[in-house]
């Protein structure tokens, strides 16, 4: 029996003093109404309404169950108004979460202008270079770079790509010279970042076609910052996604290696647990995000 659909049919015969205008009002049959209140009657152990060929009354009891039912039914719909138009709102709780380099790259620079757009809303933000489990963090939002996507209940939404390019410090390249073909790498310190799929074969592309490099690095870590920063101390040739080489590269603090060579490009997913997880916190974050992004397209 579903409770809310017998209290608006209660309600309605009350209000309407008849079964049988009570059924034309809901399109159902008298028989059907007639069936639903008898069974609401059995589960209640009462009656709740007196019957004549004439007329109905309200037993104590009835009246009773009348004015809570329409309380109940009043703020169901009073709930369900508020969501409504709560849903087109940017308040609430957004949870989101990134890998470290990217949160701190390209989403801590936007952060204060956000938060200070919406007021109303609570914001966390967590980084972890290690994929999370979104539902048990309780995330509305991750932010995952990968090539690909893996099928899953998951819905992923493509905001950007990653260019993943080759540097290294010029005080380096004086030292132990600057490579002149993909072949040439293997001669060199190699830092590695633990996290990629790239962390001991580079498969590049460039103006000889593609080419795979397998590698032995001898420093691996796993926080692309602590690599750029590792290559701008010049300690060997390592490989690094525009979003974390861009300002040390304007610098002058890191150089191209093999300009013309790069990295398959990741895709920068914007993850979220369901589709009706897209309401107005996660689009209001997502437009500050794929504007953070726009000088790296």
């Amino acid at each position: 029996m579903d409770k809310l659909s017998v209290m608006n049919a209660y309600c309605r015969i009350v209000e309407r003093g008849s079964l049988a205008r009570a059924a034309d009002d809901l399109g159902v049959s008298a028989a059907l109404l007639s069936r639903e209140l008898k069974l609401l009657e059995q589960s209640l152990g009462c009656a709740l309404l007196t019957r004549t060929t004439r007329s109905m009354s309200l037993t104590d009891a009835g009246r009773l169950y009348y004015e809570q039912s329409q309380a109940i039914l009043d703020a169901v719909s009073r709930s369900e108004d508020r969501i409504r138009e709560g849903v087109g709102a940017v308040r609430g709780h957004l949870k989101v979460n990134a890998s470290s380099s990217f949160g701190q790259m390209v989403i801590a620079p936007f952060l204060p202008k956000f938060l200070e757009q919406y007021p109303d809303l609570k914001f966390t933000l967590s980084l972890d270079d290690r994929v999370v489990d979104m539902v048990e963090g309780g995330f509305d939002v991750s932010i995952r770079i990968r090539a690909a996507m893996p099928d899953s209940a998951l819905v992923a939404r493509r905001i950007g790509t990653v260019r993943q390019r080759i540097f290294a410090a010029p005080a380096y390249l004086e030292g132990a010279g600057t490579p002149e073909t993909p072949d040439d790498i293997k001669d060199h310190c190699i830092i590695g970042f633990l996290l990629a799929n790239h962390l001991t074969e580079w498969n590049l592309s460039g103006p000889g076609g593609e080419q795979t490099i397998a590698l032995d690095p001898e420093v691996k870590v796993g926080n692309s910052l602590v690599l750029r920063d590792l290559l701008i101390a010049g300690h060997g040739i390592g490989t690094l996604p525009d979003f974390v080489s861009d300002a040390a590269e304007a610098r002058g603090e890191l150089v191209r290696v093999l300009p013309d060579w790069e990295l398959p490009a990741p895709e920068i997913f914007a993850v979220t647990a369901s589709r009706l997880g897209m309401d107005a916190r996660v689009t209001a974050f997502l437009d500050h995000l794929r504007a953070a992004l726009e000088p790296h397209s």
